[in-house]
């Protein structure tokens, strides 16, 4: 069950942090991503901690570095904290090259909570879902909006997928989901 009064003071400080915040390439404020990631956690079986993470889960990263850490673990506690922190790939700007943000996230995804490993898998699943429905809209235009390349994009999302499906118990039916999903993204290449 989760705690609707924890959850909606969490709603209302992702939106106060990415409320200016759109998604790349688009118009589409950022915060529908949060939203739709926290979402993905509550229907599969998410508990409290880890649908606020799903809210949070880029605010280190997009919003204040180790600084928003830091109010996060005030505001809603260690494990929502060490949630956001285990999905978070740079913690600091400018943020390291693409490439090596990503290998260093794989490499450390067999080490993180499980808790970690299912909202990570949430983001993921909406990230790539994204990318494909705006391939449907705009075709080969949606690659210029990355500074990697198509195929280190799907190798991004097939790793994960690969660890996932070796790391994270349980949540077979989002594992099945996300493996068709890296399908699909081969297919845009």
């Amino acid at each position: 069950m989760i705690d609707k009064i924890k959850y909606k003071k969490a709603l209302d400080f992702a939106y106060k942090l990415h409320f200016k915040q759109i998604r790349k390439g688009t118009e589409i404020p950022y915060f529908s991503h949060l939203i739709s990631v926290s979402n993905n956690v509550i229907e599969n079986g998410g508990n409290t901690d880890e649908a606020i993470a799903g809210l949070l889960h880029d605010a280190v990263e997009d919003q204040g570095g180790l600084k928003t850490l830091k109010i996060i673990s005030k505001k809603f506690g260690s494990k929502v904290a060490k949630i956001v922190s285990d999905c978070t790939d740079a913690e600091i700007e400018p943020k390291p090259p693409w490439l090596e943000r990503k290998k260093s996230y794989i490499k450390s995804l067999k080490n993180k909570s499980q808790s970690s490993l299912f909202v990570s898998m949430c983001d993921k699943t909406h990230n790539a879902s994204c990318i494909i429905n705006d391939h449907k809209r705009v075709s080969k235009k949606l690659w210029k909006r990355f500074s990697a390349k198509p195929k280190q994009i799907y190798w991004y999302y097939d790793s994960l997928a690969k660890c996932f499906n070796k790391n994270l118990k349980g949540k077979k039916v989002l594992k099945q989901n996300f493996s068709k999903l890296v399908l699909e993204l081969k297919k845009i290449l």
